[in-house]
């Protein structure tokens, strides 16, 4: 499994709103991507304009080819996109180790 760590600003004052709006995103368009298997996000307690948008991905492709190259990533960005104050920093990982929960 791959995880996408998306860092993102957004424009001051719109916590709430673009809260919201990631959500529903997330819900709406994004959960229907090919291997998309989870999701979760952290908004920033010191800079409430910064959040961390984690997507547990089944392969890396399924999230640069598969949901960056479909129909599914403009209905995304359409919604979320109008709340950024810059491009979202994205990067994956592999899970090295874990706790037993």
């Amino acid at each position: 499994m791959i995880l996408e760590i998306a860092d993102i600003r957004i424009l001051p004052g719109q916590g709430e709103a673009f809260a919201a709006a990631l959500q529903h995103a997330l819900a709406t368009v994004a959960s229907q991507a090919k291997g998309m298997k989870g999701w979760k996000v952290n908004q920033g307690i010191e800079s409430p304009d910064r959040f961390i948008l984690q997507i547990f991905w089944e392969t890396l492709e399924d999230h640069t080819v598969g949901f960056r190259g479909g129909p599914l990533f403009p209905q995304w960005r359409a919604i979320i996109g109008p709340f950024f104050a810059g491009p979202p920093q994205v990067e994956h990982y592999d899970l090295v180790a874990k706790s037993a929960d």
